[in-house]
Formats: C-alpha cells, structure tokens, sequence
C-alpha cells in the first residue's frame, strides 16, 4: 500500500506543479539621492587679505582753492578678518540670496608727496570694511558657483608726515561709501557646513578730505580717489536640512 501510495503522488507531482501560478516580477525600488539644498539663514566667518589703491590730489591750503595737484598714489595693504550672515533659497539649481559682511582690516601704504617738495608723506590705512549685497548663483549639489552686488562701506585714516621721521604734521579720517562686486565658489564639506573662496572688488569713487591745521602745517583739502581689491575663504554654518531626497 505505501509502494502504490508513492507511486501515485509521483504521477500527480508534475500535473500539481503546473498547476501552480507562476513567481511574479517586482521591480526593485529606485533608491533616493541625496542633494544638497542652499535653502536657510547662514553665518560664518571669514579671513584674508586686500589691497587699496589710493590717489591724492591738493586742492586747497589754508582756505585758499588751487590745484588740483598730484600728489601721488600708494597701495595700502594687509590682512582683514569678520563675519557674514545671509540668507539663501534655491529653485531648482538656482540659488538667490542677501547677505552682510563686516571685516577688521588693517590696510597700509604711505608715498612721498609731489607738492609738498618730498619732505612730506601722505599715509592710508583701512581698519573697517562693509558689504550689503545681494546674490545670484548656480549650484551642482554641494557646489556652488555665486555672483554678488551692491553696497560697499570703508572707515579710513589719513596722515601726513615727514618723510624719514613718521612724525605726524596733520591728519584726518572718514567713513566712505560705494559699490561692491564680487564673485566665489563655494562647497559643502558636511551636514550644514560650508567653505568658500571669494574675491570682491570695491569702487569707492573720489572724496574732499578735510585736514585741519595743526602747530606744524596750515589746514588742507584732498581729493583722494579709492578702491579696494579683497579676497577671503570663508567658512558658514546653515541653520536647516543639508539635504533633500530626489527619485
């Protein structure tokens, strides 16, 4: 009975088999990409170097209008270290953004004055700078390539003193305004945080300086014209999601 038992369900196997549906096919899941998002407020600092260019012209002495005459130019030159903060949004791979940036510098150049018979030297040095712009870029995921503009803000102190000694015969100081550009590429290394690599330039135009007289020399005006190259790395901290998932 057991021998006939087995030769029965062998006979029935094959038929019970083909009776069976076949396995169905499931597609496998489409795994998410990270992709990094620009989207949040930021702050961060910054540190690096600059050069001003700046030309002086006499045009009065003692109340008296003349001139213009040229003095000369100088490159005043150092380093500068501050903060930023802003804030992004990003559509698709574009990035906007506004952003304020404030720097302790300690920019510095002197030349022997023309018209003071090269016994005189005039002296710049930038201590503060001052950026209020807004941005436009272009993000690969985790690079970012940006575009910037708008105002510009230096604090500026001016000597004059005889060439040789350092001694001051006069001097005077302004906060001065102008137009910014700039541009930089920026990456992020890690969750929120971001380093970047930017250069600006800074057209700060033409201003009267105003010298009042001193025990050692009348009272003067110049036109000193400037501007100021700047680059700096940058490091910010974004407050949000580093990333969204995209299929």
């Amino acid at each position: 009975m057991a021998s006939a038992s087995l030769f029965a369900l062998s006979a029935f196997a094959p038929a019970m088999a083909a009776d069976l549906a076949a396995r169905p096919y499931t597609k496998a899941p489409v795994a998410a990409v990270a992709v990094y998002d620009w989207t949040g407020f930021y702050l961060g600092l910054n540190a690096g170097g600059g050069s001003s260019h700046n030309c002086w012209d006499l045009i009065n002495v003692g109340g008296v209008p003349g001139g213009p005459v040229a003095e000369g130019c100088h490159n005043a030159t150092g380093g500068m270290v501050g903060g930023q903060v802003g804030y992004r949004w990003q559509a698709t791979n574009w990035v906007f953004g506004l952003e304020a940036q404030g720097d302790w510098a300690d920019l510095k150049g002197s030349n022997t004055s023309l018209a003071l018979g090269g016994i005189g030297a005039n002296n710049t040095k930038i201590d503060a700078i001052g950026l209020f712009t807004g941005q436009v870029g272009y993000a690969w995921s985790s690079v970012l390539w940006y575009v910037k503009g708008g105002a510009a803000v230096t604090h500026n102190k001016y000597r004059g003193t005889f060439v040789g000694t350092d001694t001051e015969f006069d001097s005077a100081s302004e906060t001065r305004w102008g137009a910014a550009v700039g541009t930089g590429i920026e990456f992020g290394f890690a969750p929120n945080w971001s380093v970047a690599i930017e250069y600006d330039h800074l057209f700060m135009d033409k201003r009267d300086v105003t010298f009042p007289a001193t025990a050692f020399a009348a009272s003067r005006i110049d036109t000193i014209k400037q501007d100021v190259d700047m680059a700096t790395v940058r490091v910010n901290y974004r407050f949000g999601g580093p990333v969204i998932a995209k299929y």
